[in-house]
């Protein structure tokens, strides 16, 4: 049987898309050709302008969707990708992307996803360039985000359409990072929002949503702040909130939840973020996670960890206090919950959160406050000193937070600290030398990230604890 006209007339009868990728490098590299320039380039422009035509509009709209559907033969050879950029192939499709039927849209979303396959663009690294350099010259985000603006979801295929376009969109990120600002700056950032927070059940775009909001934050202080513009920070913690009191129903779910987690580190680490995390009573909430014992309880102390940590975390640690924050943290430091697996997380991992925590609070707490955190080591035959001094022999290998936590303690004006800590240093065969390595070495690794001016001040404040030590 002859194949439908379509796909640049490249189809034979050699069998294989081996076989067929062959036959259309041999005729793509007619680059001279006008009959393989027209079939390529000026069909698909020409497709959808005969609306005075229906019966034409009608054959013209099934020819554009053969054409597209034999296209995909190309994704099997990457190597032809750049011919397929200088015919001019790439920019049709783009501009199709807009065309009035969202069926042919969709079409080219999933060709072009095809074609950004991480595998497909690993065999060749020379197409690949050339191929998503088009794209992004292209202004590809911008136009599948217009795209997606008429999609609806409701429809199984549009539905399909929307996972297509994210998939395409992480395609482009892994292969090329740099572009996750720009895809930020084309509307992708806001309409991811915008997803997230529309009253929809929960299904696989929803995840995959939260998936690429992570890849555009993980590596850009632009993108965190831009969130921050865009309300963001106030749309993440609603969307967390719907975790305090049950737990994820499905496995995707709770993948989802992580993700809105992970997104929240990301963007606190910006002090404007800080501020407007704060403000939205972030640390009010993650308070309420932890006491409720439901799986986001591991991923709220991550977040509260990031939240409370350096100078910028100075005003959330005196809130979390007047909140009766140190009613909730203590249990936790005393005691791993036992459900910590279940959460995705581990004893460890837990333990060095909750004492990242504890010398925050410890380096940010003034007057009154500051007071209270240090009674809590007094208490109960000093309990918690003692916890303190099992977890440091626990992880003699990663144990920074905890020393600092002993020199400050120690620097408290507390006798019966100070003699506590030796008294057991001495019990375990152990000296206060270690210790002071120890401190030593985490003064040495501050500041990165920091002003050499924070750096210095900092060392000088820690190094100076050592002298009551």
């Amino acid at each position: 049987m002859r194949p439908k006209k379509g796909c640049f007339r490249l189809w034979t009868a050699r069998g294989g898309e081996r076989g067929r990728g062959e036959t259309i490098g041999c005729k793509l590299r007619e680059e001279n050709d006008p009959h393989i320039r027209k079939e390529i380039i000026q069909k698909p422009r020409a497709a959808h302008q005969v609306p005075d035509k229906p019966e034409k509009f009608m054959e013209s709209e099934l020819d554009l969707h053969d054409i597209i559907q034999e296209m995909h033969v190309v994704a099997t050879r990457p190597d032809l990708y750049p011919l397929l950029v200088e015919l001019g192939a790439v920019q049709s499709l783009l501009g199709l992307l807009g065309h009035d039927n969202t069926d042919v849209s969709i079409a080219v979303v999933r060709l072009l996803e095809e074609f950004t396959d991480v595998d497909a663009l690993h065999e060749s690294e020379e197409g690949a360039e050339v191929l998503i350099e088009a794209l992004v010259d292209g202004q590809v985000v911008a136009l599948l985000v217009q795209n997606l603006g008429r999609l609806q979801e409701s429809v199984r295929e549009e539905a399909q359409g929307v996972h297509d376009t994210l998939a395409l969109v992480e395609n482009m990120a892994e292969f090329r990072p740099q572009m996750c600002e720009e895809a930020a700056q084309q509307g992708l950032l806001r309409w991811l929002l915008k997803r997230l927070k529309a009253k929809m059940p929960f299904d696989a775009n929803k995840l995959y949503c939260s998936e690429v909001l992570a890849i555009l934050l993980q590596d850009s202080d632009a993108n965190r702040a831009l969130l921050g513009e865009l309300e963001g920070i106030d749309v993440l913690l609603k969307q967390v909130s719907a975790f305090k009191r049950r737990n994820p129903s499905t496995a995707e779910e709770q993948e989802m939840m992580e993700n809105l987690f992970d997104a929240l580190c990301s963007c606190l680490l910006l002090r404007s973020n800080r501020e407007r995390f704060l403000k939205g009573e972030g640390v009010q909430l993650m308070n309420l996670m932890l006491r409720e014992k439901q799986v986001s309880r591991s991923s709220a102390l991550k977040v509260l960890d990031h939240a409370l940590l350096g100078p910028e975390g100075s005003d959330s640690c005196h809130q979390f206090v007047d909140i009766l924050g140190l009613r909730t943290i203590f249990p936790l430091f005393m005691k791993s919950p036992k459900k910590i697996r279940k959460a995705g997380s581990t004893e460890k991992e837990h333990e060095e959160h909750v004492c990242s925590i504890l010398a925050s609070l410890l380096r940010n707490l003034r007057g009154q406050r500051r007071t209270r955190l240090l009674r809590k080591f007094t208490e109960h035959g000093s309990e918690k000193v003692d916890r303190l001094m099992e977890l440091h022999f626990k992880y003699l290998d990663a144990t920074q937070h905890i020393c600092y936590i002993l020199a400050e303690i120690c620097n408290a004006k507390v006798p019966q600290i100070r003699q506590r800590v030796h008294q057991i240093l001495n019990m375990r065969g152990s000296s206060i030398d270690m210790v002071r390595h120890i401190i030593k070495e985490y003064a040495e690794s501050l500041g990165d990230g920091r002003s050499p001016e924070f750096r210095e001040s900092e060392q000088r404040r820690i190094l100076g604890l050592l002298v009551n030590l």
